[in-house]
């Protein structure tokens, strides 16, 4: 079978489908690290942060906060124009919730990037909860003048989860920002975390099957993993619970793949930990032939993206 929104052969709705198809040419993402903090870890809604989060706020892979915005996307876009000569960018505020200050510091921190050559979008990371009525307006415009992406970190649907891993949010709270959002036609991405150890199979599904239900554009499915002496970590050996076992999560995937919208385009499906930091699960580093062999498991069960979905 053919897989509608792919130029491989992958059967599920790839972000270099999208890419490639809307803007008809190489497109990369830069991670930047704003130095913004986040509400979980000031003692606003909770202290320490998600307790899978990295010291980093989960942006491992983004900038040095001591360079300025402007050096850290030139030292990486320098590389890739000798990769790729005519590349164009997506700047990817990644780092902790970059939505969690004033519309001032906002417009100071992604002003610079609306019309900065050869970038065609912004991407913003954040959480449900730092986007008040004045920031959502100010989005709402950022959105009229370049393709804008938000990233929400929901992690799960259930809220004993949530409460597990200190979220610091409801889920009420998550489908206010979505609506807010989607009324000012804001593309919206959605990170759910599958192994949590606090949750079963089936309830990872239902994550999906709600999501599946509401109006969002993008997912990034992450697996759980753990850095060195990092809180989850700690809290795994203490407990002596075991991560995710791979042939496991490939199954959970393709079972997640085939309840989504087909429309909905799949940014991530495995989690990024560094190598030389990794505590666990080890066979995460593998990342390409984790993704090889979830679309060999979507071609022997003859399956696709949204197999599932039921259609009207």
């Amino acid at each position: 079978m053919n897989f509608k929104y792919t130029l491989d052969d992958k059967r599920y709705h790839t972000f270099n489908y999208y890419l490639k198809t809307k803007y008809k040419q190489k497109i990369a993402k830069i991670s930047l690290n704003a130095d913004f903090t986040c509400p979980n870890r000031d003692g606003t809604s909770g202290i320490g942060g998600c307790l899978f989060c990295s010291d980093s706020g989960s942006g491992d892979f983004a900038g040095d906060p001591k360079d300025s915005l402007q050096l850290q996307f030139d030292k990486v876009s320098q590389m890739m124009k000798r990769k790729w000569p005519d590349c164009k960018y997506i700047a990817y505020f990644q780092a902790n919730s970059n939505t969690y200050g004033s519309v001032k510091k906002l417009k100071e921190t992604f002003e610079p990037f609306v019309n900065k050559k050869d970038v065609v979008g912004i991407d913003i990371a954040t959480r449900p909860d730092c986007l008040n009525d004045e920031i959502i307006e100010y989005l709402a415009d950022l959105n009229q003048r370049t393709d804008l992406w938000i990233e929400l970190g929901l992690q799960t649907i259930h809220e004993e989860s949530a409460q597990w891993f200190n979220r610091g949010y409801s889920l009420s709270v998550f489908e206010k920002a979505l609506h807010q959002l989607r009324e000012h036609n804001i593309s919206v991405c959605v990170h759910i975390i599958n192994g949590l150890p606090v949750e079963t199979s089936e309830m990872m599904l239902q994550t999906v099957e709600y999501l599946a239900g509401q109006d969002i554009q993008g997912i990034k499915i992450h697996m759980l993993y753990a850095l060195k002496n990092s809180r989850i970590a700690q809290y795994m050996e203490a407990h002596q619970i075991d991560f995710m076992e791979r042939e496991a999560y490939i199954d959970l995937v393709v079972h997640q793949l085939e309840l989504l919208p087909p429309h909905v385009v799949v940014q991530r499906l495995t989690g990024d930990g560094k190598q030389d930091e990794l505590y666990g699960p080890l066979w995460s580093i593998k990342k390409v032939t984790i993704l090889n062999d979830i679309t060999k498991r979507m071609k022997a069960l003859d399956t696709y993206q949204g197999q599932r979905y039921p259609r009207s």
